[in-house]
């Protein structure tokens, strides 16, 4: 991406995140919304990229990274993935 066309320059890439991130289940839920609430306007371009990663995951395999019952794996296994859960775990 180019300078000018980073996420958080872009209302409605992040509207379209926040929206990702309302989950079926009401733990990640809530986690997301206290994490997106506290840090949503300062997140990098790859932090993005690692909780868009994140949010293609299903309730149960994503609770499972937050809570720390797994770790990432194949495509999930990078380390600004790693980053982004260790302070979603903090959240």
């Amino acid at each position: 991406m180019m300078d000018n066309e980073r996420h958080q320059d872009d209302p409605t890439r992040r509207a379209r995140l926040r929206w990702r991130s309302r989950r079926g289940l009401l733990e990640n839920d809530l986690i997301l919304t206290r994490f997106l609430d506290a840090h949503e306007t300062e997140l990098t371009d790859d932090e993005v990229d690692a909780l868009t990663r994140l949010l293609e995951l299903s309730d149960n395999d994503l609770m499972a990274l937050i809570l720390g019952r797994t770790e990432p794996e194949a495509g999930l296994d990078r380390p600004h993935v790693h980053a982004l859960l260790a302070r979603l775990r903090q959240a």
